[in-house]
């Protein structure tokens, strides 16, 4: 019976979080159709671009 109820609990939780995430989804695409200045710089994950730290180099280094 213990694990039965983790798992609903888990369940839901997830099912928590998807709905949490197509809300913000939901939230970044209206923004987006709207024009706001605010998001011309973010990415689908809500983060500026300017907030996800240095890009890794093209060039690989040398062994």
């Amino acid at each position: 019976m213990f694990s039965y109820e983790l798992h609903k609990i888990r369940s839901a939780e997830l099912i928590r979080e998807a709905d949490a995430y197509r809300l913000r989804r939901a939230a970044l695409r209206a923004r987006r159709a709207a024009g706001t200045a605010d998001t011309e710089h973010e990415t689908e994950s809500g983060v500026p671009e300017d907030d996800r730290g240095p890009r890794r180099s093209w060039f690989g280094r040398a062994a």
